[in-house]
């Protein structure tokens, strides 16, 4: 299905000019035929979406649960099939958190309540290949760079580039890099989890549950975010463009040049 679509526009100068806007679609989950929630999505990767989304709200403990996932674009749909079941599914949808996610984002239960059990693994980075990474990010082809209004994410080993996702909301393109993960058996220990959108309480969980322990971002930190990755040790980096950032927590992580 294609990312963007062409429409007309009025530029400054008043000139008619056709530009690319990125696609916006809704996928409404269902889970043993019953719904569970619907996602704003560019639509480019909808089953690592899914199995990422479901992963983050632990809704599922092992991907080995899954028997199939089905995806409809027809009627907006991806049709989840488990093995066994999950266990409680109504209760533990029941209790909805709006986050600050763009695209309404929305976590189910209190998942800081779990904050406590994450332990991340020894890890670092150094600033070397801080600057490789965001350099890599911007000579990136991607679908903000015709048409804008989408966030990406990024996996990185070091300053190696391995999945790169684009979509609307920063919290679907962070599930997607999950389902990705979980799908191929990738562990997080010395991955880099990169994000053009702001360190949310909830990308600092995600990437947290992922087991990765250093997070980039091109934007800033919310009190949060910031809180939950202090509490975590996680290294929490921000502003980085360029040669420029900001090391909010986990400064042990990252190995600093020496002055002069």
């Amino acid at each position: 299905m294609p990312l963007t679509r062409e429409v007309g526009a009025v530029n400054e100068f008043g000139e008619s000019v056709k530009v690319s806007i990125p696609a916006e679609r809704a996928l409404t989950v269902y889970v043993d035929k019953r719904e569970v929630v619907t996602l704003m999505t560019l639509g480019a990767q909808p089953e690592l979406l899914v199995l990422g989304f479901l992963r983050n709200q632990r809704l599922l403990q092992s991907a080995q649960e899954v028997h199939s996932i089905t995806v409809d674009w027809e009627v907006g749909a991806a049709a989840v099939k488990t093995h066994k079941g999950i266990v409680d599914i109504r209760a533990r949808t029941a209790k909805r958190v709006v986050t600050t996610g763009c695209g309404q984002g929305s976590m189910f239960g209190d998942l800081m309540a779990e904050v406590d059990k994450l332990v991340l693994p020894v890890a670092s980075l150094t600033q070397a290949q801080l600057y490789g990474i965001v350099n890599a990010i911007r000579l990136q082809e991607s679908t903000y760079k015709s048409a804008g209004s989408v966030h990406a994410c990024a996996l990185f080993r070091g300053d190696e580039l391995l999945l790169f996702v684009e979509d609307v909301g920063r919290h679907n393109a962070i599930d997607t890099i999950a389902g990705w993960m979980w799908m191929n058996g990738i562990n997080g220990a010395d991955k880099v989890f990169y994000t053009t959108g702001r360190l949310t309480s909830e990308m600092v969980i995600k990437s947290a549950q992922m087991g990765i322990p250093i997070v980039v971002s091109r934007s800033g930190i919310t009190q949060m975010g910031h809180e939950v990755a202090a509490q975590l040790g996680l290294c929490a980096i921000g502003r980085a463009t360029n040669t420029r950032f900001l090391c909010y927590t986990g400064l042990e992580r990252l190995q600093l040049r020496a002055p002069g």
